[in-house]
């Protein structure tokens, strides 16, 4: 079996996309899926599949919330060994840990568009794109920040996701 670690886009965010963890456990496990873990309700699960598919899974994770729960919903899979390869690269040394931020990017964006956004500047933002990522350092926190998810994705014009230091901690550590 192989262990894999899915983030999910905008679910039981601002009362939007409202799924129970527990009753996306069971659809997904329904669905083959063994060990099924989540954490907080953001979207965050760690799942076992004798697929090395990455497609393929996130094709029938999508198609199962699709169908259980009625949301078009984002996935993005990574293994925990990506997962710990994007923590080693942190740009941010200096940076205090509450104030990293990973927006994880679902392909390559286009490589003009990538050099016009690395152009632009944030107040109190320091960010670098990084293969599929891009590290923010809020240095003011994620709730006063400009450079969020939906700007990312409109610059680049690719499906991003965020989540914060612990929260990328906590999942390689629920997958090891």
């Amino acid at each position: 079996m192989n262990i894999y670690i899915a983030f999910l886009r905008g679910i039981n965010v601002g009362g939007q996309k409202k799924i129970k963890m527990a009753d996306l456990r069971t659809s997904l496990e329904k669905a083959g899926f063994k060990n099924v873990q989540t954490y907080i309700q953001s979207g965050n699960l760690v799942i076992l599949s004798e697929s090395t598919d990455l497609a393929l899974l996130q094709k029938n994770i999508y198609n199962v919330i699709l169908k259980g729960f009625g949301y078009e919903v984002p996935i993005l899979i990574l293994s925990a060994r990506v997962l710990s390869e994007v923590l080693e690269a942190i740009p941010f040394k200096e940076a205090e840990e509450k104030n990293l931020y990973f927006a994880m990017l679902h392909e390559f964006p286009d490589e003009e568009l990538a050099r016009e956004f690395n152009a632009l500047e944030f107040q109190n933002e320091d960010f670098e794109l990084i293969g599929k990522c891009v590290y923010l350092n809020c240095r003011k926190g994620a709730g006063n920040a400009k450079l969020n998810n939906n700007l990312i994705e409109r610059k680049l014009k690719v499906t991003a996701t965020t989540r914060n230091l612990r929260t990328m901690k906590k999942m390689i550590e629920l997958a090891s």
